[in-house]
């Protein structure tokens, strides 16, 4: 009886820590674009970008929408896990590129998307110790196959 016990005891405490992780991620809430201290490529910053996140399980549940200066929008979502698993990425027109995420630590979520089975772009986010601001530093190649970086600063809201 004592092992019944104590092993239900043990599948209580793992999932309530794994609830306490998702309940305390500090990526999770409404992220907005700060534009003027964000450092994009001469033409390409949008004009406004909104990102949710909701943690889930191990992981998170993002949903994104962009409006570019021409008066475009993109819309973008996905579930993943923190594992480095492949999660399918939807938008607005069809599936966009995979993105596999590995949290580094706390603070820090590397996500890799992918095509072709090769990693075409990676993003590093990282959440201020106060959780008020959110940098994801992403690494791509242009069409010309030029390396680019983009430092995007998100505040909270």
């Amino acid at each position: 009886m004592r092992k019944a016990t104590y092993g239900l005891f043990i599948v209580l405490v793992v999932i309530g820590a794994s609830n306490v992780t998702a309940a305390t991620d500090p990526f999770a809430g409404k992220w907005e674009l700060d534009v003027l201290r964000s450092k994009y490529r001469s033409g390409t910053c949008p004009k406004s970008m909104v990102i949710e996140m909701e943690a889930v399980g191990k992981g998170i549940r993002y949903r994104s929408d962009t409006t570019y200066a021409n008066g475009s929008r993109t819309h973008s979502e996905y579930a993943a896990d923190y594992d480095g698993n492949q999660a399918i990425v939807a938008g607005a027109h069809g599936l966009m590129l995979p993105v596999f995420l590995k949290r580094i630590d706390s603070h820090t979520v590397i996500a890799s998307y992918t095509k072709n089975l090769h990693v075409v772009a990676t993003s590093r986010r990282v959440v201020s110790e106060d959780g008020r601001l959110m940098t994801i530093t992403t690494t791509s190649t242009d069409e010309s196959g030029k390396r680019v970086t983009t430092i995007g600063i998100y505040k909270k809201q």
